[in-house]
């Protein structure tokens, strides 16, 4: 058997109960796909029967221009890639593809051992770089561990849209609340900054943590900081000497109206 380069394992990947509900669970119930681009049908069609018997779904292409110009899914999938393809090549396909598609990641398949391309292969991320002839249960365990990193990518992707989804359902003044408390600010500051109540600054954070799906104050420090949110890009026009009692006309007159 040829060699096989083998980029470390996928670290252990932790999620809070906020991105448990934001989304991680969208694409665990989708049947993942195997992209196969090989010119060889015979390994193709090999190739095809190997991904059929473990449950995935197999789709194959003679090209790299053909893999390019096929609608594909949002859906956990990995590509495997023979090096040697007529046109485009293995190596300029990933390139390609971790642009137009970076949820598929690639594993290439060599019929010679090609050091350098392989490194090049793995530089640019791919998950492993197989010689021929290989062993089945490499290959569908590489074929497993690429479907988990595009399970993962895909789910985080489907974090930001809910979460951006979220976050836009709040109000003006809302959006104010959660910059300045997830900055570090107690109710009785932000009251103090935006000309507010403590009681009125309490009932906008009840809102904010129920419309974010937050289950807690830290929930919701974590989602601000994956939406960039913080009280100077909020409130860019303050200067960093102004004070509480300065900040209040400032406030008011930028959102007279997200009471």
């Amino acid at each position: 058997m040829g060699f096989i380069l083998t980029e470390s394992r996928l670290e252990n990947r932790t999620s809070s109960s906020a991105d448990h509900r934001l989304g991680y669970t969208e694409t665990s119930r989708l049947t993942p796909v195997v992209y196969v681009v090989a010119p060889d049908r015979a390994e193709r069609e090999s190739l095809e029967w190997l991904i059929q018997c473990e449950g995935w779904h197999p789709e194959t292409f003679a090209s790299g221009e053909e893999f390019l110009a096929h609608p594909l899914e949002a859906v956990p999938s990995c590509l495997l890639l023979d090096v040697s393809l007529p046109g485009l090549s293995g190596l300029e396909l990933q390139k390609r593809a971790a642009v137009e598609r970076p949820y598929i990641p690639t594993i290439f398949l060599s019929a010679k051992g090609d050091i350098p391309t392989a490194v090049e292969a793995m530089k640019a991320g791919a998950v492993e770089f197989f010689t021929k002839p290989f062993r089945d249960n490499e290959l569908l365990s590489a074929v497993r561990e690429a479907l988990e990193r595009s399970r993962y990518v895909l789910a985080k992707e489907a974090q930001k849209r809910a979460l951006q989804r979220s976050y836009a359902s709040l109000s003006p003044r809302e959006r104010q609340v959660m910059a300045l408390v997830s900055s570090g600010l107690l109710n009785k500051q932000v009251g103090g900054e935006l000309g507010i109540s403590e009681i009125t600054v309490k009932a906008h954070r009840g809102q904010v943590m129920q419309k974010m799906h937050a289950n807690s104050f830290a929930d919701l420090i974590r989602m601000a900081a994956k939406l960039g949110l913080s009280r100077r890009k909020e409130f860019p026009w303050l200067r960093r000497d102004d004070s509480a009692t300065d900040l209040t006309g400032v406030l008011l007159d930028a959102a007279p109206n997200a009471m």
